[in-house]
């Protein structure tokens, strides 16, 4: 196996944990009076053929004010699409209100929860729904397949650790997940502004018979501490569609202290001892790692401007595109073989919002081997003197961390393969 390979296995278990970011706010309502239906249900919960409104209500329940770029506002959240042809709806939770703890002195939880969807033949996800039950802590949601050979390791894993679930930065923890960042077992996430999210008619994500989910949750503590129970309604589909797959384009985060700051964690060395001293010494690494996959040395190139170019290995058709960035991020762009006659932009957010984050259904692009894919993050320190949530911290040397007031540059694309 190639060192350039090797990283990608390396790297993906980090970027695995990036997905989507969540602000502050009120507990959600609507997850709340879902989740009483189910009191003392077991994770596994219930089966509904016909229309969702069974499922999640229509009431126009109100969305959590947020503190990102924009302002707090509430707006009414959409009611479930009619489901279609041979789908029904499957809601799962987590066993029992979880109250986040974060170790090592941080502000941060990273919890994973092994979810029973009952899988008893071969399916596939059309669409889902994430629901957190306190968005005013709850950074970000991801909820992973496990096949059924690897779920009595993921069972296990709950069993060994004290409580319900256990802590996950970096990913799941499990065997199942080291997969490279070309094909990520996700199934769906989480982000600000995220509601409902439906699969075109002709692909879906696939679940073999007896397959478990791990539900990672991340938790922001820095406005409180509140016991959360978080619930996924998946749609389930048993035709035959094309699968969907997950790429992930992660991007070194190299953001300098302004001129002027010369606060202890504006020096590079000391703001990368500090991120694994939060999250563990495999953080640290993937920080060095992101710099060699993507440019091909471990020497930083500090700017508010970032990228990483990677070369696709095999056929496939992007579906669908997102991006992720914390509270610094200004901009992002995914490019498909930029400076070419060729080129195309398959995502591009001038103006970041960390309120409102989520995944795009696009115009079918087609990648064959040999073409590049490249992502583009544009960070801004001044964000600092403007959202409450950064004002009051010390200026620092941002590298890629997993904290809320960290920072990430990633990519995600949904590709079918031939």
């Amino acid at each position: 196996m190639t060192t350039r390979r090797r990283l990608a296995r390396c790297v993906a278990a980090l970027a695995a944990a990036t997905a989507l970011v969540a602000g502050c706010g009120a507990p959600n309502p609507t997850a709340q009076s879902r989740l009483d239906g189910h009191a003392g249900a077991t994770h596994a919960e219930t089966t509904r053929p016909g229309s969702p409104a069974t499922s999640v209500p229509t009431s126009g329940a109100a969305q959590p004010a947020v503190s990102g770029h924009g302002s707090a506002a509430s707006s009414p959240r959409p009611a479930p699409a009619s489901l279609r042809s041979g789908e029904s709806i499957r809601t799962v939770a987590v066993s029992a209100p979880y109250t986040p703890a974060a170790p090592s002195g941080g502000t941060d939880d990273y919890r994973c929860f092994v979810l029973d969807p009952r899988i008893a033949a071969d399916t596939f996800v059309t669409g889902f729904d994430i629901v957190p039950g306190q968005p005013a802590e709850v950074h970000h949601v991801i909820l992973y397949r496990v096949p059924p050979t690897k779920a009595a390791a993921a069972r296990q894993r709950d069993a060994e650790t004290p409580g319900d679930g256990w802590t996950c930065f970096g990913g799941t923890g499990l065997e199942s997940q080291g997969s490279l960042l070309d094909d990520a077992p996700w199934v769906g996430a989480w982000a600000p502004g995220g509601t409902e999210q439906l699969l075109d008619r002709d692909i879906g994500i696939p679940l073999e018979k007896g397959s478990l989910l791990v539900l990672q949750v991340h938790y922001n503590l820095r406005h409180g501490v509140t016991p959360d129970r978080t619930a996924v309604d998946l749609r389930l589909s048993t035709r035959a569609l094309t699968p969907l797959d997950t790429m992930l384009l992660p991007a070194p985060v190299e953001l300098p202290c302004r001129t002027g700051h010369t606060e202890p964690l504006c020096d590079r060395d000391a703001a990368v001892r500090d991120v694994a001293a939060r999250f563990g010494a495999t953080s640290g690494r993937m920080v060095a790692g992101l710099l060699l996959l993507c440019n091909g040395s471990f020497e930083p190139r500090p700017g508010t401007t970032q990228t990483c170019t990677r070369t696709v290995q095999e056929p496939a058709t992007v579906r669908t595109a997102a991006g992720h960035m914390h509270l610094m991020g200004s901009s992002i762009r995914i490019e498909l073989n930029p400076g070419t006659a060729a080129a195309r932009t398959l995502l591009d957010t001038e103006v970041w919002d960390f309120d409102d984050q989520g995944a795009v259904s696009i115009s079918p692009a087609a990648m064959e081997p040999g073409d590049r894919l490249r992502v583009t993050c544009t960070h801004d320190q001044a964000w600092r003197d403007k959202l409450p949530a950064l004002r009051d911290l010390p200026e620092r040397y941002v590298v890629w961390g997993e904290g809320t007031t960290d920072e990430m540059c990633l990519g995600i694309l949904g590709v079918t393969r031939p």
